[in-house]
């Protein structure tokens, strides 16, 4: 039975899910890390640490390079752009919803 990928959108809202994750994208935008400094900024172990980055690889939000015994981790090649654009496609149907209500508020207030 092969069970289904999720999409790209769904990896990254999962992997910006966990706060510790949204923190090393953080990071991650100043400087470059590894593995070990991750792992000692959260007070994780190593396997931890890989962990979240393997998450956040999955989704093409870090990108990791082995150089001797130590894993490099990168701004991923796949930028927030996508999810940027759902969220604000989303924002404006809320804001459409809520201005539709106010106009409804607005002629019953004015009825009334």
């Amino acid at each position: 039975m092969t069970v289904a990928q999720p999409a790209p959108l769904d990896r990254a809202f999962a992997a910006l899910a966990d706060p510790t994750r949204r923190g090393i994208l953080e990071g991650l935008g100043e400087a470059d890390s590894n593995i070990g400094a991750i792992a000692e900024r959260y007070a994780m172990t190593l396997t931890g640490a890989a962990k979240h980055v393997r998450v956040l690889e999955e989704a093409g939000l870090v990108a990791t390079r082995k150089v001797g015994r130590v894993r490099t981790v990168t701004v991923g090649p796949r930028r927030l752009d996508e999810v940027a654009r759902w969220i604000d496609d989303y924002r404006r149907a809320v804001d459409a919803r809520l201005d539709r209500l106010e106009a409804l508020l607005g002629r019953l207030r004015d009825e009334g």
